[in-house]
């Protein structure tokens, strides 16, 4: 078993930037492919972004392509989410999952293991 702990959210601006961080515990933190999903009030959980357990591959959705970037250090246990160029859409709560596959997936219910999320607010 693993456990998650996402760190790094805040209020920020528009055009800002913000990196979240979540710390595993547990299993081996190499074992486990990683997704990041989001999630806002009255919409439906959204894949952001996922990794791979090598961190050799990376998929972003088309919403925070080229403004979001996730990569991972095996070495301290930690995958992140660096987010530039903030938008008011992007406002939600972050949270990051676990998979014990050689590779991440955009579907919420292949994952084995979730943090507790961590509140991202980005004002207009």
């Amino acid at each position: 078993q693993v456990q998650l702990t996402e760190s790094g959210g805040g209020l920020v601006q528009t055009g800002d930037s913000l990196r979240l961080s979540c710390a595993a515990s547990g299993r081996t933190f190499s074992s486990y492919a990683m997704g990041w999903f989001r999630q806002a009030p009255g919409k439906e959980r959204e894949f952001v972004a996922g990794i791979s357990r090598s961190g050799g591959n990376t998929a972003y959705a088309g919403t925070v392509k080229g403004r979001f970037i996730t990569s991972r250090d095996n070495t301290k246990n930690t995958v992140y989410l660096q987010m530039t160029s903030l938008k008011p859409e992007d406002t939600a709560v972050y949270r990051c999952a676990a998979v014990t596959q050689l590779s991440f997936s955009a579907l919420p219910g292949r994952y084995d293991y979730w943090g507790q999320g961590t509140q991202v607010t980005v004002s207009s």
